[in-house]
């Protein structure tokens, strides 16, 4: 309850939600000490992957037995998610701690709630100089709160594509300005770039950190892997192959981001053994990045069959998990709820195999689009229907045995899903 009233006040302090400018995280930053200009950090921007990224990292850099502060966003159940030091979720009353002194110091001041929280995360990650900082990039991020890192570790490239678009001027929706956003800024240290959608894409990140003087490694040209047989998959780049086992995450994508995550780290020679890559990978904890649920009331409804929950809201996050979905052979029924400024249509485009479709409302959010809405966009879609809720949904499909059912659309729908669960 207290944390909960904590947070409350913190979104009060601006009128926006969000609004793009690096003055006002400065001013509350200075007035800390200037704590991130005391820490060792891997930056991480793109639009997808970079929450799987993360976790791979910190999953392989725990089994080196060495400590990490992680800062990622949103999060999907609990906002403790986005506050991991020392290697621990930071639980409630510490956070409130942490969120009541910061909030003294700002004294009021007129700042946005993610920018808020992401001084908090620096103030407190000062306190372990030591440990290596994981870094998720917000919106974009050459305006995002995350950005006022002066030197860093190495800054990773994951996978970007079109989303967010109504932050910027139809004008400017493109993948060129999109990349210009996410990659002009990057600091001067080493840059990892991975697997992107598109040769266009790829080819915009070279144009735009050409004259960045890190030292730059790209997937396919500087590392890359190949699936092989017997379940295992083999890495390769300049210091040598490596034969993985299987990681512990679903879909062929997770191989591109553990990929990543491995070049990055031997990269940057942190004495990582090959035994603690190939333990970590099989430890990666995912939330509602296609994540298999065992048990729980959602399970029990659907019995035997299959549930998956993925937070995927994007084209990009939407081709990723049909590239998964049709390495099943079974029946699959989606249901979909999501985020009015989304592109709804491109979304739905890349389901090209699924038994039924149905949309329904995001509880607690008033920036979601309605299940009767998303229905009367995709009534051309065989097999569509709306129901109010989750439960509804489920109970009004006709599951045969084996099928899949598959909860996606948006991370906060996937947080309620995970929390009714």
């Amino acid at each position: 309850m207290k944390l909960q009233k904590i947070l409350n006040r913190l979104q009060k302090l601006h009128p926006k939600e969000i609004d793009l400018s690096l003055d006002r995280i400065k001013v509350l930053c200075e007035k800390l000490g200037n704590p991130q200009e005391q820490i060792k950090a891997i930056s991480v921007v793109g639009t997808n992957g970079k929450h799987s990224t993360i976790n791979a990292i910190f999953s392989i850099l725990k089994e080196a037995k060495l400590r990490c502060n992680v800062y990622t966003s949103p999060h999907v159940q609990r906002i403790n998610e986005r506050f991991i030091f020392n290697n621990q979720e930071l639980d409630d009353e510490d956070l409130s701690d942490l969120f009541e002194e910061v909030e003294k110091i700002n004294n009021n001041q007129e700042i946005t709630f993610f920018e808020i929280l992401t001084a908090c995360y620096f103030y407190k990650a000062a306190k372990y100089p030591d440990n290596i900082n994981l870094i998720e990039a917000g919106l974009f991020h050459r305006f995002d709160a995350t950005n006022i890192l002066k030197s860093n570790l190495a800054s990773i490239i994951c996978s970007i594509s079109k989303d967010h678009l109504d932050w910027l001027p139809k004008d400017q929706q493109t993948i060129e300005k999109i990349v210009f956003e996410k990659t002009s800024s990057l600091l001067n240290s080493n840059i990892i770039v991975s697997k992107q959608n598109s040769i266009e894409t790829t080819e915009a990140i070279k144009k735009t950190i050409n004259n960045n003087s890190s030292k730059k490694i790209y997937f396919n040209e500087d590392f890359s892997y190949s699936i092989g047989e017997n379940n295992f998959f083999y890495y390769e780049d300049k210091f040598g192959g490596l034969k993985l086992p299987e990681p512990n995450v679903l879909g062929q994508f997770q191989l591109e981001n553990i990929s990543t995550a491995i070049a990055t780290l031997r990269l940057l020679d942190l004495n990582i053994k090959d035994i603690d890559i190939k333990n970590g990978i099989k430890k990666i904890k995912n939330i509602a990045r296609l994540q298999k649920i065992e048990a729980g009331k959602l399970k029990r409804l659907i019995k035997n069959n299959q549930l998956i929950i993925d937070g995927s809201h994007n084209e990009d996050g939407a081709r990723v998990l049909n590239e998964y979905l049709n390495t099943l052979d079974c029946n699959k029924h989606v249901i979909l709820g999501m985020m009015a400024n989304k592109d709804h249509e491109k979304y739905i485009s890349y389901f090209k195999d699924i038994s039924s479709l149905t949309t329904i409302d995001i509880p607690g959010q008033p920036n979601s689009i309605s299940g009767k809405e998303l229905k009367e966009k995709f009534k051309d879609i065989r097999n569509v229907q709306y129901k109010e809720n989750i439960e509804q949904a489920i109970k009004s499909i006709p599951l045969k045995k084996n099928d899949l059912v598959i909860i996606t659309g948006s991370l906060y729908l996937a947080g309620e899903m995970l929390n009714l669960n």
